[in-house]
C-alpha cells in the first residue's frame, strides 16, 4: 500500500488510537547525600549519587522511599545529564516495590550551572523527564508491574521532586 506518508493516511486506525492521557500516581521526593565524581573517558563525566529517605503520596499508594538507592549519571559534554536509578519504596501498608527510572536532564547552561549550585530554578528554565518502571510481588500493588509511566522532575538543593504519572 502506498500514501503520501501523512497521517492522514493512516485514516480510521489512527483516529481509533486516540490521544495519550495520563493519570497522576503519585509526587515523590528524594534526598541526595553525596555525589561520587567517578569521571570518565572525553566528553562524559561519570558521577553516583546515594539516595536517601524521601517520600511518596498518591491517591492509589503513598510510602516512604527507603535510603539506600543510587543514581549512576552520566553528564555528556553538552551538558545533559542522563539518570538511571534504583530505589526502594515502601507503602505506608508495607508492600515493599523496586522503582528504576532512566531520565534527562538538560537546559541553558547557565540554568544547569545555578542547578549544580543549589540555586533556586523555576522548573519551566529546563527539561527534566523520567520513565519509570515498577516491579513488586506484593498482590495489592502487582498492577504496577504492568503499567507505564512518566515523571516531570524539578531538582532542589537537598535532591529532586518528581511527579510520576501513570499513562492510560
Amino acid at each position: 500500500m502506498k500514501g503520501s506518508g501523512k497521517i492522514d493516511d493512516f485514516g480510521e486506525a489512527f483516529a481509533a488510537l486516540g490521544e495519550l492521557s495520563a493519570r497522576s500516581l503519585f509526587v515523590m521526593k528524594v534526598g541526595v547525600d553525596h555525589i561520587h565524581a567517578i569521571g570518565g573517558p572525553a566528553g562524559i563525566d561519570r558521577r553516583v549519587g546515594e539516595m536517601v529517605a524521601g517520600r511518596f503520596a498518591g491517591e492509589r499508594l503513598s510510602g516512604d522511599v527507603l535510603t539506600g538507592g543510587a543514581d549512576w549519571q552520566i553528564v555528556r559534554a553538552d551538558g545533559a545529564i542522563l539518570l538511571d536509578a534504583r530505589v526502594v519504596l515502601r507503602t505506608y501498608d508495607g508492600a515493599e516495590i523496586a522503582m528504576e527510572y532512566t531520565g534527562i536532564r538538560t537546559g541553558p547552561a547557565d540554568i544547569i550551572a545555578r542547578l549544580g549550585r543549589g540555586e533556586p530554578v523555576d522548573p519551566a528554565d529546563y527539561y527534566f523527564r523520567i520513565a519509570p518502571r515498577f516491579s513488586t510481588s506484593d498482590p495489592r500493588y502487582e498492577w504496577l508491574n504492568r503499567i507505564m509511566t512518566v515523571g516531570i522532575g524539578h531538582r532542589l538543593p537537598e535532591g529532586p521532586v518528581y511527579s510520576v504519572f501513570e499513562i492510560v
